[in-house]
């Protein structure tokens, strides 16, 4: 899928596209005729060419499981089709199918993330910079800190997608499976059957309990969040006046040759900025629930998933190839801190000057430690993952 107003957008490829959504949909009805007894392939029977007309019946009904349960109906021969299902069961289970196939990705360019800024803490544990507090010159670090501290935000994010859970739906039209146990159907063992085929949690409904939603989301936008820290550094220190950074190719303008913008890191600033609101959506949408099946709330949560998953699986590829590819000047950082060394060393002077002393050591305290400890959280991560650290 392509989008002209967000650039990079052909990196999340078909994930959570209409025809995604649509094979999603025909997978739950299809594992759901297995669970009835009446186990028939569904995913030949429709396709992209029914997009169209699905997506134009949607808006009678309000959601595009009614004309997909009657066009498989049709097309199958197969009564008993979506018999004991409800449209939120279809629509949420396939959505939590798409939600677990997104996240899997995610992770997997979190881990590459996590091994590449692991090497760069420990490469440059020693490569000394100028530290800055509200943009001006603090006291001396290291480049290996500032990205222990980036690494930290990223394991982070890794910790709240290594705890998500993606729970079936199954509830019948009021979550009480009421169709479903009037047909002789064992509740339990239902939603146990079909969450095993769908590769999903066994939980009860939560037609109306969004948690399972916001969760995700929650955890998408923390992603974005670490890779914002780490995009704002990176356009910070590729300023020409600092210099002490740079991507590894840049970015053209369309009129002066000399640019070489800090492109990737300008996209990913872009992502950590529109992520957020998208989450804040769902935890209105989760919030403005009623009864036993929301109206309008419920519906909200759709698009809203779609763009959120697609802009942080784009984001998470840039992020990684920014991370692994990114230039570091240590003669540049030393540089720096160097000739701004009496401004750095001024808190030290006045520590020294109470006892009479002169100032001792480089003045970087427990930095080594602190990147020792990132480090060994971030091999304990590769290591249960089967990366080598």
């Amino acid at each position: 899928m392509t989008d002209l107003l967000w650039p990079g957008a052909q990196r999340a490829g078909g994930t959570f596209s209409d025809t995604a959504f649509l094979a999603a949909m025909v997978r739950v009805e299809e594992a759901w005729l297995t669970v009835l007894g009446s186990p028939l392939p569904l995913e030949e029977l429709v396709g992209e060419d029914d997009l169209a007309a699905l997506a134009l019946g949607a808006e009678d009904s309000g959601n595009p499981v009614v004309g997909l349960a009657a066009l498989l109906r049709e097309r199958s021969g197969e009564h008993r089709l979506h018999r004991g299902l409800t449209s939120q069961d279809v629509v949420d289970s396939a959505l939590m199918v798409l939600l677990r196939d997104t996240v899997d990705r995610v992770q997997r360019q979190v881990l590459q993330q996590v091994a590449a800024l692991e090497a760069l803490a420990q490469e440059h544990r020693r490569t000394l910079m100028a530290g800055r507090t509200l943009t001006q010159h603090a006291v001396p670090t290291t480049f290996g800190l500032k990205a222990a501290g980036w690494l930290t935000a990223v394991l982070d994010a890794w910790d709240d997608l290594a705890a998500l859970s993606f729970p079936v739906q199954l509830g019948g039209a009021a979550g009480t499976m009421a169709a479903a146990v009037e047909a002789g159907i064992d509740p339990v063992a239902a939603r146990l059957r079909l969450a095993t085929t769908l590769g999903l949690a066994p939980t009860g409904p939560w037609h109306t309990t969004r948690r399972p939603v916001t969760r995700v989301g929650d955890a998408l936008v923390a992603c974005t969040d670490g890779w914002g820290r780490i995009a704002n550094d990176v356009l910070t220190l590729s300023r020409p006046e600092i210099g002490e950074l740079s991507e590894a190719v840049g970015g053209g303008s369309s009129t002066m040759p000399h640019k070489q913008n800090p492109v990737l890191a300008v996209l990913l600033r872009r992502a950590s900025l529109t992520t957020p609101q998208l989450a804040a959506t769902l935890h209105t949408a989760a919030a403005d629930q009623a009864d036993e099946r929301a109206a309008g709330a419920w519906h909200a949560e759709w698009s809203t998933l779609q763009t959120l998953a697609r802009r942080v699986l784009v984001a998470a590829t840039q992020a990684t190839d920014l991370i692994g590819s990114l230039r570091v000047d240590p003669k540049r950082m030393r540089a720096t801190a160097e000739a701004a060394a009496d401004d750095l060393r001024a808190e030290q002077r006045s520590l020294a000057a109470p006892g009479h002393h002169e100032p001792l050591g480089d003045y970087l305290g427990a930095a080594d430690v602190f990147i020792d400890e990132v480090r060994d959280r971030a091999r304990l991560v590769l290591a249960a993952s089967g990366r080598t650290p």
